[in-house]
C-alpha cells in the first residue's frame, strides 16, 4: 500500500480533495479499468485490497502489515469472491465496501485533526453531494436536480422524531 507520500490533509477542503481523488481512482478501477482490475484480483493470491489514491489512481495490493495501520483498511479479500459471483454483482460488492472505506478515511482525518461539529457536518455535506461509488458502478447515480424527490422519500420513511 501507499506509504503516504501525499501530503496529509488537515482542513475540510483538503480532506474533501483527498476524498475526491481516492473516489475518482476507485471509480476508474471499477469502470474504465475494469478488465485490468479484474485480472489483478486473482483468487489464487493472498488477501487483496483495492486502494484509491489521492492522485486519482488505484492499486490492488496486500494490506499493510503494521497494526494498527496508519489509515483505515479497505475491504480485505476482495479477490476471493471474484469467481463465485457474477461480475456485475462482484463489482457492486467491491463498490459498496469502497464507499465505506472512503468515509472511514475521510472521518479518520477529521478525528485526527480535531474537526468540530460544524467541520464534520460541512465535510459530510460535501461528500453527500456526490453520488456513491456504488451508484456510479450500478448506473443508479442520481442527478443533482433529483435530490428533492430523494429527500421526500427518505423523509416519509423516517418521519418519527428522535
Amino acid at each position: 500500500m501507499e506509504a503516504i507520500p501525499h501530503p496529509i490533509p488537515r482542513t475540510v477542503e483538503e480532506v474533501f480533495s483527498d476524498f475526491k481523488g481516492r473516489r475518482a481512482g476507485l471509480i476508474k478501477a471499477l469502470t474504465a479499468d475494469v478488465e485490468k482490475f479484474y485480472q489483478q484480483c486473482d483468487p489464487e493470491k493472498e488477501n487483496l485490497c483495492l486502494y484509491g489514491l489521492p492522485n486519482e489512481t488505484w492499486e490492488v495490493n496486500l494490506p499493510v502489515e503494521e497494526v494498527p495501520p496508519e489509515l483505515p483498511e479497505p475491504a480485505l479479500g476482495i479477490n476471493f469472491a471474484r469467481d463465485g459471483m457474477q461480475e456485475k454483482d462482484w463489482l457492486s460488492l467491491v463498490a459498496v465496501h469502497s464507499d465505506s472505506w472512503l468515509l472511514a478515511v475521510a472521518f479518520y482525518f477529521g478525528a485526527r485533526f480535531g474537526f468540530g461539529k460544524n467541520e464534520r457536518k460541512k465535510l459530510f455535506q460535501m461528500i453527500n453531494d456526490l453520488p456513491t461509488i456504488f451508484e456510479v458502478v450500478t448506473g443508479n447515480a442520481k442527478q443533482p436536480k433529483d435530490q428533492s424527490a430523494n429527500h421526500n422519500s427518505s423523509k416519509s420513511k423516517s418521519s418519527g422524531k428522535v
